[in-house]
């Protein structure tokens, strides 16, 4: 196809021409645009379709937000199948919450919004000295994720909204104490029990294991054999660290920027308080308020006459259960940190002073300032590293866009090698065995993107060893890749794999002997025979398995406990076979201490409960549609992945 399109390029403008020209005149330029930036519906809810492109853009925000959340954080892990498809059912989530809170005007007020806008941590960090916002740092903030303040105030006030549809049900669900202990002692029912296992190992002595016989069961088992298909390939990532590398400043640059911002960079003044709270919301009655500041008026003028008193009467006083035990002590903090009156009153303060009464939403407080932090200037030097870090991935961020077009024109134009392109954009060229279609359930990164492994697998790759086209496989990351050496699946000789095919041998026949035994075994003590082959008594719950499998432990619990004592059979697979003698319930006694745990996390399991039925109740009711199949959960034994080298 790339042939053909080079050696017949005007051919392929005129055939453009006549597709794209009429597409213009029935839908318009901008109809045109919106088809194909909306990209195909992979849901719909209330009849409102979520698109490709939303799906695509929500993922990608998501990974940012973790990324800066937590930047030592590989956010590769996320770019995978079930990663993107729980972005997909957040957005569905979110979709049918909006419908529900619009239909039962559910409405957002301003100053619960300024309230929640208030309390956001990098909304604060954005308040200058004087305590207002510095607007342009705030739009740029919103402007990151591709909104305006009027775009990201109304986002957050739908979300508020969409919040209180869900709000009422989890809050008032609540379970009686005799349901949680009913519910909790049956699943936590302890069983005694006694045992006698079968392990396959033991009967492998008994299987027959010559030439003839792993022959036969290797030509029976084919499928147990099979080699995948497997790719040795080379591959460029271009990525923001791989732009940073590529970027080199001078010194001048560097200085002129340290110079520019050696206020900033010196940090922020910091304050040290104790405080005494009277704790009053704002919307308690009024005759609760006046009373609330009566006390604090009375505690200010005792502090006033004796203020080394201070930190003893916060503890006796003070109503702020996270610093009163330390003498009301709130360690330091700088502008933004503490709601708008207490930090005006701290910031305007001497080192000693104590405070008239001030008034917040919390209450009334009495504020000693206790020390003063004034920022430090940091030497050129000392800055350097950090100025080179954050310049660098600043000016990588503008020329990211620049440089990925230049990518991914040079491995289209040069598709027999990418080695071209790596030494014109200075990229790492970098190598991978025995990569597969289907990846390990333990790869990562790009060995575990669908979207990848489909390009580096596509015909056009495999066939021609051409370099695939420039994928973008995360936020700010384009990769391409060109295979070298290709291995079509097939069934391993018998040769190569004698030794695990005598272990599958061993294996299955030896489970089926163990089986075999096993229920022999069985069907002789529930005639009468013997007993004394069986362990000594155990007790065995959900929680206390007592290094028995699941699969005993679940059967020992559903022996009817009427017709107690109970032989039962238990078949482990791989682990062979268990007879099992189910001797009697023993009651469940939890320590004290833990009977009210366990019916408070029972309250919040039949919440979470709660809240799920009526959720799953308004995707019904808002003819909620998936159009993308769930990913299926990779199998044990998946085919190696790629090793990147």
């Amino acid at each position: 196809m790339f042939d053909f399109v080079r050696k017949h390029t005007k051919i392929m403008q005129f055939l453009l021409f006549l597709l794209i020209v009429p597409s213009f005149v029935l839908f318009g330029l901008e109809g045109y645009s919106g088809f194909k930036e909306k990209g195909a519906s992979v849901a719909s809810v209330a009849g409102q379709e979520i698109t490709q492109t939303e799906w695509d853009n929500a993922h990608k925000n998501e990974v940012e937000r973790l990324r800066q959340t937590a930047p030592s954080l590989d956010v590769k892990l996320f770019d995978t199948p079930e990663a993107r498809y729980a972005t997909l059912e957040r957005l569905i989530r979110d979709k049918v919450l909006a419908v529900q809170a619009r239909q039962a005007k559910l409405l957002t007020s301003d100053q619960r919004l300024a309230r929640d806008l208030q309390s956001n941590e990098a909304i604060a960090s954005l308040r200058k000295p004087d305590g207002s916002l510095d607007m342009e740092r705030y739009r740029q903030l919103v402007g990151a994720q591709g909104m305006t303040p009027e775009l990201f105030e109304a986002s957050v006030r739908a979300d508020l909204s969409s919040r209180q549809v869900l709000a009422g049900v989890a809050q008032t669900g609540f379970s009686p104490n005799a349901l949680a202990d009913l519910a909790l002692n049956a699943f936590f029912e302890q069983r005694e029990i006694q045992v006698l296992r079968y392990r396959p190992a033991d009967f492998f002595n008994q299987v027959n294991t010559d030439d003839a016989a792993l022959q036969a069961f290797y030509q029976a088992n084919p499928a147990l054999f099979q080699a995948p298909e497997q790719a040795d390939i080379e591959y460029l990532v271009l990525d923001l660290d791989a732009v940073k590398n590529s970027i080199t400043l001078s010194e001048s640059d560097l200085r002129a920027y340290y110079e520019q911002n050696a206020a900033r960079l010196s940090g922020l003044e910091e304050r040290r308080a104790s405080h005494i709270l009277i704790a009053s919301p704002k919307s308690a009655a009024p005759a609760e308020r006046q009373k609330a500041k009566a006390k604090a008026d009375e505690l200010l003028a005792t502090v006033q006459k004796a203020p080394q008193s201070f930190a003893d009467v916060a503890k006796k006083n003070s109503q702020d259960p996270g610093s009163a035990s330390n003498g009301g002590d709130l360690d330091f903090f700088a502008r933004g940190a503490m709601v708008k009156p207490f930090e005006d009153a701290a910031f305007s303060m001497k080192s000693g002073d104590i405070s008239p009464v001030v008034e917040t939403d919390f209450g009334y407080h009495i504020i000693k300032l206790t020390d003063i932090k004034l920022p430090q200037s940091r030497s050129f030097e000392e800055m350097k590293p950090s100025i080179e870090t954050d310049l660098k991935k600043q000016q990588a961020q503008r020329k990211f866009a620049e440089i990925a077009e230049t990518f991914t024109n040079a491995v289209y134009d040069q598709p027999d090698s990418l080695k071209p392109t790596a030494e014109r954009l200075k990229l790492e060229l970098k190598t991978a065995s025995k990569v597969t279609r289907q990846p390990d359930r333990l790869a990562s990164g790009l060995f575990a993107n669908a979207k990848f492994l489909n390009a580096v697998f596509s015909p056009e790759s495999v066939d021609k060893k051409r370099n695939t086209q420039a994928i973008e496989t995360a936020s700010n990351q384009l990769v391409a890749a060109r295979i070298v050496k290709y291995t079509p699946a097939r069934t391993q000789d018998f040769a190569e794999v004698k030794a695990l095919v005598r272990e599958q041998l061993l294996a299955t026949q030896g489970a089926a002997m163990a089986a075999k035994e096993g229920a022999a075994q069985l069907a002789a003590f529930k005639a009468g025979s013997a007993t004394t082959a069986l362990s000594t008594a155990l007790v065995v719950a959900r929680d206390q398995s007592q290094k028995q499998p699941f699969k005993v432990v679940e059967a020992a619990l559903r022996a009817d406990p009427a017709a107690l004592p109970a032989w039962v059979g238990v078949d482990v697979g791989s682990e062979g076979y268990a007879v099992v003698r189910v001797n009697k319930v023993v009651p469940r006694t939890p320590p004290p201490e833990s009977v009210q745990q366990g019916r408070t996390q029972f309250s919040q399991w039949a919440a979470a409960a709660e809240n799920q039925a009526y959720y799953n109740l308004l995707r019904v009711r808002h003819k909620t549609l998936a159009k993308v199949a769930e990913p299926t959960p990779k199998p044990d034994a998946s085919a190696a992945s790629g090793q990147a080298q």
